[in-house]
């Protein structure tokens, strides 16, 4: 059986997939409509639907550099090690919530439980890096204590 770090990780992954997934579905469409845009009628109304296509195509491949950043990070991810100091790929139990410091993902239920997948350079994300259990933190005007790390 997966342990719960294990299954938010894999959560993390499937949403980076999924968008992959996304992206690369849209830039194929756009690939297959631009061959067939070349094969329709020249003028105005040609040039303009092209460079229509172009910009999304533009625009889908920053899209998937932005994938690539994301799955860089989860494969620096070290799931098998708990740490005692907040890392990239701690879970954080706080007085106010549960974090798994990863990628932006959200909200994760498991167990009905709730955890919140943020990436590091998120506001929350930077007041966490490098605390202890035990520590505490203000955000957005309340006091937060560091109850776990795992």
């Amino acid at each position: 059986m997966k342990n719960l770090k294990e299954e938010l990780f894999d959560h993390c992954k499937q949403f980076v997939q999924d968008r992959l997934n996304r992206i690369q579905d849209r830039i194929a469409n756009i690939q297959e409509s631009l061959t067939s845009e070349t094969k329709s009628t020249a003028g105005d109304k040609h040039e303009t639907g092209r460079a229509m296509l172009q910009l999304e195509r533009e625009k889908a491949g920053v899209q998937l550099a932005e994938v690539k950043k994301l799955q860089e990070i989860l494969s620096k991810i070290d799931i098998a090690t708990n740490s005692t100091v907040i890392r990239l790929g701690s879970i954080i139990e706080t007085s106010q919530a549960n974090y798994f410091l990863s990628i932006s993902v959200g909200k994760i239920v498991l167990a009905d439980i709730t955890y919140i997948a943020i990436a590091t350079n998120t506001p929350i994300g930077k007041l966490l890096l490098g605390k202890k259990t035990g520590d505490s933190f203000s955000f957005n005007d309340n006091d937060i204590t560091i109850d776990n790390i795992s």
